[in-house]
């Protein structure tokens, strides 16, 4: 009787690869909250259903259900081979958001909103207390950017500081990294903290809304890349995201497969999430 050997084959260097997690949708309870700019609220959630919860990228993305108006709890679904089940009637409102920060160790997961636009998470947000209830579902997976590569370029509005935050934190001491940001004001510029070389640029986009003005395209075309291998995440309003890696990829000359680039929200819509890939 032979014995039965699992090899795992490790990545090759600068290649980027995907994990998968079983779905489940967790109730969990606001331990904390806190207000980290005037525009910026984390909010730690805990409990026993928080177990087994997994994310390594930094921008994963988890599922938070809400309850719409009437009602005290959300219509969840389950899950079979096909997908989501709902129960019949509305379907309730879900929205995804970055996992800022995990501690298995503690069972916290912490959970940054961007309120400077109204709906139904920032309002959950906003009127959350210690004890409140959210369900969360996943992540399905994360892609996993290594830490091989020499330099990294990360690109956002407000809605993309968790995962630029939480990048920045993960990233080895030998990285070089540059940071362009749009926020609205110098009120709502975060500290970053990494023990990488890094480089941050903060865009103030003064009385414009959201997704307007070109403060990053202007920004991204003057960005010089560095030497060595590297890689650009870019997350923000979907246009805009769009616009930002044709700069990259056409008129900087990098190489597609070194740039991610995803609609963390669009203009007019709601509930939007998308990836500019050729």
């Amino acid at each position: 009787m032979s014995d039965t050997h699992i090899v795992h084959t490790a990545p090759a260097p600068h290649e980027t690869y995907r994990v998968r997690y079983p779905l489940k949708i967790r109730r969990l309870t606001v331990a904390r909250i806190a207000r980290i700019t005037p525009t910026m609220i984390r909010v730690t959630v805990t409990g026993p259903d928080l177990e087994g919860f997994e994310s390594r990228s930094h921008d994963d993305h988890v599922k938070l259900f809400f309850a719409r108006p009437g009602e005290d709890e959300p219509a969840l679904p389950t899950f079979g081979p096909n997908g989501p089940v709902f129960p019949e009637g509305e379907k309730p409102i879900a929205r995804d958001y970055t996992p800022r920060r995990h501690d298995a160790t503690t069972g916290e997961l912490d959970l940054d909103f961007a309120v400077h636009e109204a709906g139904p998470a920032t309002e959950w947000a906003i009127n959350a207390a210690v004890g409140s209830t959210l369900h969360v579902a996943g992540p399905r997976g994360s892609m996993i950017v290594p830490d091989d590569f020499d330099w990294y370029l990360l690109v956002g509005d407000d809605t993309a500081l968790p995962a630029i935050a939480r990048r920045l934190e993960e990233l080895r001491p030998e990285a070089k990294v540059t940071v362009i940001v749009e926020v609205g004001t110098p009120a709502d510029e975060m500290p970053l903290s990494s023990r990488a070389s890094t480089s941050i640029t903060w865009l103030h986009r003064g009385d414009l809304a959201p997704g307007e003005g070109r403060l990053l395209d202007d920004a991204v075309a003057a960005f010089r890349r560095g030497d060595g291998e590297g890689f650009a995440w870019i997350a923000c309003e979907s246009d805009t995201a769009k616009r930002l890696r044709a700069i990259l990829v056409e008129d900087l000359g990098l190489p597609k497969r070194r740039v991610k680039a995803s609609g963390y929200w669009k203009r007019g819509l709601v509930s939007y999430h998308d990836t500019h890939e050729d």
